[in-house]
């Protein structure tokens, strides 16, 4: 049996849809009943609960062969460190008192450093707290800019016409769809080929630019000229501030970005084949475009 948490998710939900496909036990862990009876009625086992409930993840992770663990965002956290770290501290003790003994975690990029990353910081500090687990095989994968990001930019594009972007235009950032991490993390914790405390950066196929982005989005959508507008920091905190982001996570966010135009935020692997993953941007696009015809 393999427990999946944020089984709701872009990635959890297609791991454990994955695992249905090879006719594994998948037990499924969710804060909502309704959007986990999907994977219920395909048989998995759904566990409604918060990842701040010890007791409840113990019993979910106990029997596993594997888990999959993630620290799922709040844009509302007052203090998103410390929001993070209480998530990862109860996950943390579920896996010790549960007996799991393989575990893939969801990091970032980034998640090697301390400070200076922003919200990829509180990723930091689950790497060190799993990594200090005696007996479990833990492996930390390191994604990339997650291209379904984009997807926030929907009505942007639908109302003015032009792609906006916190980073600079011109900036090549390694950038993977979410579907090549579940991918990913399916193989591993069901072929259990990681053994200690081990990290993996996915880097997508290429990196790309904004401009980039533009054209392959552009083109999909029929937009032969659409235009990157890069958002000045102080516009980029007050829109998030209006969408109803805490200070906190605001600040973590702008502190992130930062950190990416100005290139501190990279890859540490060079890119080889074991973490190259498959989905171009141009391939996005086309799902890009059919949620764009949807709006």
């Amino acid at each position: 049996m393999y427990a999946i948490c944020g089984a709701t998710g872009n990635i959890g939900r297609i791991i454990a849809e994955r695992l249905l496909d090879q006719g594994r036990k998948v037990r499924v862990i969710g804060r909502n009943a309704k959007k986990l009876q999907p994977l219920a009625d395909r048989g998995a086992d759904a566990i409604v609960a918060d990842l701040t409930d010890t007791k409840a993840i113990t019993k979910a992770f106990t029997g596993a062969t594997a888990v999959y663990v993630l620290i799922p965002p709040n844009m509302t956290a007052k203090d998103v460190r410390k929001y993070q770290n209480r998530i990862g501290e109860s996950i943390t003790t579920a896996i010790k008192n549960s007996g799991v003994r393989h575990v893939v975690n969801l990091s970032s990029v980034g998640a090697h450093k301390s400070e200076g990353m922003g919200i990829v910081n509180g990723l930091y500090d689950q790497e060190q707290r799993l990594n200090k687990l005696e007996g479990v095989n833990v492996l930390h994968l390191r994604p990339s800019f997650f291209m379904e990001n984009h997807l926030w930019q929907l009505n942007t594009i639908k109302e003015h016409g032009m792609l906006a972007s916190t980073m600079k235009a011109d900036t090549p950032v390694a950038q993977i769809a979410t579907a090549d991490i579940a991918e990913f993390a399916v193989k591993r914790i069901t072929d259990l080929d990681f053994t200690g405390k081990v990290t993996r950066e996915l880097l997508g196929p290429n990196d790309v630019t904004m401009t980039d982005v533009a054209t392959a989005i552009g083109t999909a959508i029929g937009t032969k000229n659409l235009n990157v507008q890069q958002v000045s920091l102080d516009d980029t905190r007050k829109h998030m501030l209006g969408m109803g982001a805490s200070e906190s996570v605001v600040d973590s966010m702008i502190e992130l970005y930062e950190a990416v135009n100005k290139g501190t935020w990279s890859p540490t692997e060079q890119r080889r084949p074991e973490n190259t993953t498959p989905t171009t941007i141009e391939a996005f696009s086309r799902t890009f475009s059919t949620l764009y015809e949807k709006q």
